[in-house]
């Protein structure tokens, strides 16, 4: 398999290393796309080894086209990428908001995927979810499954429009993750810990929190319960929290990136 990535960001190259890391594509046949020459030889400077282009006919030869360039830059390159594509190949947006048929109008091109991915791909610990055009056969949709698993794992969805859902729940999740845990740490200096002891007594709890929720057959509810002894002191944490609505508060947030994500596939 040849791999062209257009759109070398943090996300464009954490597939890339993921590919390369995973022998899914030999260095020689894994094309770095630049969008101009001064962008080309940046590239080139940062990933010595790999080959790097600007776009031209032999991005034709490729089997595979990532588009992983801010969707808001998509209408300025989609005239030159439209260009080079040929009938054959298959084109995998990572671009939020982006529709397929807006990816297929715009590229001329039938045969497109358009996945969501999240920031912990660059750790190869992501989720992206994923729906594909009817055009894009069986076998490549296996192959760029295997693509998206080589960044942690990922899920098909037949209705395109839960990718806006993907983008709430797991795309923005790492934020919303982020959030809660520098509410504790700041809680934890308030009650007297040094910033550093609170950052460790707060990261090393979620990460083992995380492992329980992992490797249990039990529930959220009943892994709760374990902690929250009647009458004592986490139970006095919930208290508090379901008093302030945090749950819905949460959810309500979650909507609203929801919806906003349907918000910009129409601009």
């Amino acid at each position: 398999m040849r791999i062209a990535i257009l759109g070398c960001g943090n996300m464009g190259m954490a597939f890339a290393k993921s590919f390369l890391h995973y022998n899914l594509v030999g260095r020689p046949d894994l094309l770095l796309l630049g969008r101009h020459p001064d962008h080309c030889q940046r590239l080139t400077a940062a990933h010595p080894g790999l080959p790097v282009a600007e776009l031209s006919p032999a991005v034709g030869d490729y089997d595979v086209v990532f588009v992983a360039v801010k969707p808001q830059d998509f209408s300025k390159i989609a005239e030159g990428l439209r260009a080079v594509l040929q009938p054959g190949q298959v084109v995998v947006s990572i671009m939020a908001g982006i529709p397929i048929a807006r990816l297929q109008r715009e590229l001329a091109h039938r045969q497109v995927l358009r996945a969501m991915p999240n920031t912990p791909a660059l750790l190869g610990m992501g989720i992206t979810g994923f729906s594909a055009s009817p055009e894009v056969e069986r076998s490549r949709l296996h192959q760029v499954e295997n693509l998206l698993n080589a960044t942690g794992r990922s899920i098909f969805l037949e209705d395109e429009s839960l990718l806006d859902a993907v983008t709430a729940v797991s795309g923005s999740g790492p934020a919303y993750f982020y959030y809660i845990v520098q509410a504790m740490m700041r809680a934890g200096q308030e009650l007297g810990f040094s910033e550093s002891v609170a950052g460790l007594l707060v990261k090393q709890t979620m990460l083992g929190a995380y492992h329980l929720l992992n490797t249990s057959d039990k529930s959220p509810d009943e892994l709760i319960a374990a902690v929250a002894s009647k009458g004592g002191t986490t139970e006095a944490a919930l208290r508090e929290f379901r008093a302030g609505g945090l749950a819905e508060t949460l959810t309500a947030g979650i909507k609203a990136a929801q919806h906003r994500a349907t918000e910009l596939a129409k601009e």
